[in-house]
């Protein structure tokens, strides 16, 4: 018999491997979403094995079908960019609401996954706190070189300085012992001046 979480799961992944942008990782061709979800996931199990069922659903639907609001669809200024961040996470939330829902999850359990995925009282709730550490890490470990290919040295330092500063102490260590490349673990240094 599958349980809920089993269910919800499967569903959740259904959504994401929809998604017709394609991230090569290792030679294999993954649909983006999928992937970061995958990696979530795996992240947060590394990072927390204990971690509850509704972080674990709140990992794996963190970007649940986001293509389908394009960052284009927003004005291109930071005004816009907020914006969509906010519209985006009320989307992802809702989402997984209904597949939960749809999975047999009471209202209390949903309305916690949803208070977690649109990461509500951050660095005051512990759920939310290590929710946040996970995408930072999953951020830090994947997603970090895309961005130094693509921005200066300066913006990049600011970067890692704010996804830092979203970071709890148990985070901070998790994220120095990730597998940099060289110059990435230089670049970081420089920008947490360590």
């Amino acid at each position: 018999m599958t349980t809920a979480f089993q269910q919800a799961s499967q569903w959740i992944d259904a959504e994401n491997a929809q998604d017709p942008n394609i991230e090569t990782y290792e030679s294999v061709n993954f649909a983006k979403e999928l992937l970061y979800s995958n990696r979530m996931f795996a992240k947060l199990m590394d990072f927390c094995p204990s971690a509850s069922e509704a972080v674990q659903i709140a990992s794996k639907a963190q970007h649940i079908c986001r293509w389908k609001i394009a960052r284009n669809s927003y004005p291109m200024d930071r005004v816009g960019y907020l914006k969509w961040r906010e519209d985006l996470k009320k989307f992802h939330a809702q989402t997984t609401a209904k597949i939960l829902k749809k999975s047999g999850y009471d209202s209390e359990f949903i309305d916690r996954v949803t208070f977690l995925i649109e990461k509500k009282l951050l660095k005051k709730d512990k759920e939310t706190q290590l929710l946040e550490d996970v995408i930072c890490l999953v951020f830090m470990e994947y997603y970090l070189q895309p961005f130094v290919e693509k921005h200066d040295r300066e913006k990049l330092k600011n970067i890692i300085l704010k996804t830092w500063n979203k970071m709890s102490e148990e985070g901070h260590e998790a994220a120095l012992k990730i597998n940099y490349t060289s110059e990435n673990l230089e670049l970081i240094k420089e920008a947490l001046d360590l």
